[in-house]
């Protein structure tokens, strides 16, 4: 059994909150209070699990500055980013303008954005480009719909997914990806842990072959799909699980501070 402090390849767990299109800025900065608050009310250890909560663009500023400000021991990103530095894209976000605020992650490829703006594994694959080239860490979503699972198998999509986001990145760059069942996102039906390893092993091979083993080693797979803290437990007892990327319980401070104290459910 490995340390719950850290995985079994000493990767520090993530627990990623995804707002979506939830909270304006002022909920936003009380939300952020109130999870530090309840955080350390628990006194969680923040060098045993790093926490990110990922608001809506209009808000990263205030949550910035709520961060630095009160020294809060979280982190926070974007839940997107364009592909494009700068120039005529009415709405779009440069990777560099979300560094500039501090953001540690940024988003790419959730099955939303895929499916609601059509994004293709070549637009995710120019925004990865884009974030790393500005330090920051992109979570590569990736996950197969209920007919894609039943044509092809539990891997097959996210694999491929993932090989065509890593395409041209440079070796040892640090990213984190996250398998999202598209069948299991808002669905109360989650994959079950042993589905979740499956596949988090096979998308840890995609990085091995295109950034190195040593990058393998260090990246950390995030399960994400109906994440609940009834849950977590069983993900994060298995070997290539690093964390979660929480939707709609993210948006629930009581239940993401116990989705982020999984060690509390884990047990030895």
């Amino acid at each position: 059994m490995a340390s719950m402090t850290t995985t079994s390849a000493g990767r520090i767990p993530l627990i990623a909150g995804n707002w979506k299109l939830n909270l304006d800025h002022l909920q936003a900065i009380a939300f952020v209070q109130k999870l530090a608050w309840s955080l350390k009310d628990a006194r969680l250890d923040f060098n045993e699990v790093e926490v990110a909560v990922f608001p809506p663009f209009t808000d990263l500023r205030s949550v910035q500055t709520l961060i630095s400000a009160d020294k809060l021991p979280l982190k926070f990103g974007a839940q997107d980013v364009s592909a494009h530095a700068s120039g005529a894209y009415t709405g779009e976000i440069a990777a560099g303008f979300l560094k500039a605020l501090d953001c540690d992650f940024v988003i790419i490829g959730h099955s939303e954005r895929r499916t609601l703006h059509d994004e293709t594994d070549a637009v995710v694959n120019a925004k990865t480009i884009a974030a790393v080239q500005s330090s920051l860490v992109p979570i590569i979503c990736v996950g197969e719909t209920a007919a894609d699972l039943e044509e092809h198998g539990p891997s097959a999509v996210p694999v491929a997914q993932l090989t065509a986001a890593l395409a041209g990145i440079a070796s040892g760059s640090n990213v984190v990806v996250a398998y999202e069942p598209v069948w299991a996102i808002g669905s109360g039906q989650a994959a079950t842990p042993e589905q979740a390893e499956q596949v988090a092993a096979a998308l840890r091979a995609v990085v091995a072959t295109a950034l190195g083993d040593d990058a393998a080693a260090a990246t950390r797979i995030l399960y994400g799909g109906s994440v609940k803290s009834a849950n977590i437990a069983g993900f994060m007892r298995q070997p290539n699980v690093d964390g979660a990327l929480v939707g709609g319980a993210s948006l629930d401070i009581e239940e993401f501070s116990s989705i982020v104290r999984f060690q509390k459910h884990v047990g030895v």
